[in-house]
């Protein structure tokens, strides 16, 4: 029992549910941290992808900066795995496949693919239901496009 528990209301500050923004912008920010640190690189390809789609278009900038301090509230206190978990259901199907072509891109930002963001990209391609030859043709596609 908390001291909190007289005081404040059952319930009155529980987490929202994700919405579409949230749940892609999620998806995006756990695929920085799998690897437990996220790099200059990895933030950068993370604004510069949510920076350039429709979805986040009409979302003002104090918006935006309020979602992601929400999500890496998350991501510190429950880790990449529960962040993605309560992204993926707030992902509507047609942006599945987007999400993990952009999740790629992200792990791959640094230069570097650790055997954590292996696994990860492994598991996010199962959970956002990417067959695994489609996975292979895109991350094949991340290859080339981050070489250099």
């Amino acid at each position: 029992m908390s001291i909190f528990d007289d005081v404040l209301p059952e319930g009155q500050f529980q987490e929202q549910a994700f919405g579409p923004h949230e749940g892609y912008a999620g998806v995006l920010l756990a695929s920085s941290a799998c690897d437990g640190h996220i790099a200059d690189e990895e933030v950068q390809s993370l604004v510069t992808i949510l920076g350039r789609m429709k979805l986040y278009q009409h979302v003002s900038s104090n918006r935006f900066g309020s979602m992601m301090d929400r999500l890496l509230g998350i991501l510190k206190r429950k880790g990449p795995e529960q962040l993605v978990e309560q992204a993926v259901a707030a992902l509507p199907t047609e942006l599945r496949e987007t999400a993990f072509i952009n999740a790629c891109d992200i792990v791959l930002a640094d230069g570097v693919v650790e055997e954590d963001e292996k696994e990860f990209i492994n598991t996010l391609m199962t959970k956002l239901g990417v067959s695994a030859d489609r996975a292979k043709t895109i991350v094949k596609v991340m290859v080339y496009k981050n070489q250099g």
